[in-house]
C-alpha cells in the first residue's frame, strides 16, 4: 500500500512540474522582452527556487533562453515546434480539398503521408461512401519499401539512401509480394523515381494495390507523399494521370514552381 500511495505521490509530482513549466512558458510568452525571475514568480506564483530549477532545465532542453543580464526569454526550440505543427497544418488544409476531388473521380481511398525515418505516416484521409474500400488509420505507419510513395521517396534520395535504409531496415516481408532483395528494390525506386510515379502491387497487403506520388514544397524539397489505394482487382493504370495532376496540383499550393 506505501509503495502505491510512493508511486502516486512521484505522478502527482511529475505532472505538477509540468503545470508549472506551463504556466512559467505562458507567462514568458505575454512579453516580448527578456523577463526577469521576479516578474515570473509574482506573475505565475511560483517561489523563486521552484523557478529557476524548472526554467534551467528549460533552458537545458532549449525551451527557454537566457540572456546576459539573467532575464529569460522563450528559446528556439519553441518556434521550431511551431512551425512544424504550422506545416503540417497548412498542408492537410491545402491537400483536403484536392484529395476529396480526386476520391470523388475515382471513387477510392486517398491518403496523405509524411516520412519520419523508416517509415511513413498516414495524417489525412478522404475515403468514398463505398461499403469495400482501403482504409488506412490516420496515424499509422508502414515501412517505406512497401508503400509507393515510401519506394518514390527511397528513389529521389539516391542509391546511397536506399542501399543505407535496406542495411537498417533488411526488408522485412509483409506479403509474399513484398520486395525484399536490394538489387531489386533499387532497381523499383530508381525507375519510379524517373517516371514519376511508384505502384505498391499488393507488398504492404494482399489485394491492396496503390498508385503513389510525390508532393514538394516553395523549396523543391518533398514535402509528403499522395496516393491513391484500392482492392487490386479495381485499381487502374488509367488513373496515374489523375493522381499526377492532384500531386502537381497540391505542390503548386505549397508554392513549388517545378
Amino acid at each position: 500500500m506505501k509503495e502505491i500511495e510512493e508511486k502516486t505521490d512521484k505522478a502527482r509530482s511529475g505532472i505538477q512540474v509540468i503545470d508549472r513549466a506551463a504556466a512559467l512558458l505562458e507567462t514568458l510568452a505575454r512579453y516580448n522582452d527578456p523577463v526577469s525571475l521576479k516578474i515570473l514568480c509574482a506573475e505565475s506564483g511560483l517561489h523563486a527556487s521552484t523557478a529557476h530549477r524548472i526554467l534551467a532545465s528549460l533552458i537545458d532542453n532549449r525551451f527557454v533562453e537566457r540572456d546576459s543580464a539573467g532575464h529569460y526569454r522563450l528559446g528556439m526550440r519553441l518556434l521550431q515546434l511551431g512551425v512544424r505543427l504550422h506545416n503540417r497544418i497548412d498542408l492537410r488544409a491545402v491537400a483536403l480539398p484536392v484529395m476529396e476531388q480526386l476520391r470523388d473521380k475515382l471513387g477510392e481511398s486517398v491518403n496523405l503521408t509524411l516520412r519520419e525515418g523508416d517509415v511513413l505516416v498516414y495524417i489525412e484521409k478522404a475515403t468514398p461512401n463505398r461499403m469495400m474500400h482501403v482504409q488506412q488509420l490516420i496515424g499509422s505507419r508502414a515501412p517505406l519499401h512497401v508503400t509507393a510513395v515510401g519506394k518514390m521517396m527511397l528513389g529521389t534520395a539516391g542509391k546511397e539512401a536506399i542501399e543505407g535504409y535496406a542495411e537498417r531496415t533488411n526488408l522485412p516481408a509483409y506479403t509474399r509480394k513484398t520486395i525484399s532483395s536490394l538489387p531489386q528494390l533499387l532497381d523499383e525506386c530508381e525507375a519510379a523515381a524517373a517516371r514519376g510515379y511508384a505502384l505498391d502491387n499488393e507488398e504492404a497487403e494482399i489485394d491492396v494495390g496503390c498508385i503513389g506520388v510525390l508532393l514538394h514544397d516553395s523549396n523543391g524539397n518533398v514535402a509528403a507523399g499522395l496516393s491513391v489505394s484500392a482492392p487490386i482487382e479495381r485499381r487502374r493504370l488509367s488513373w496515374i494521370d489523375d493522381v499526377i495532376d492532384a500531386g502537381k496540383q497540391i505542390s503548386a499550393q505549397l508554392g513549388f514552381q517545378g
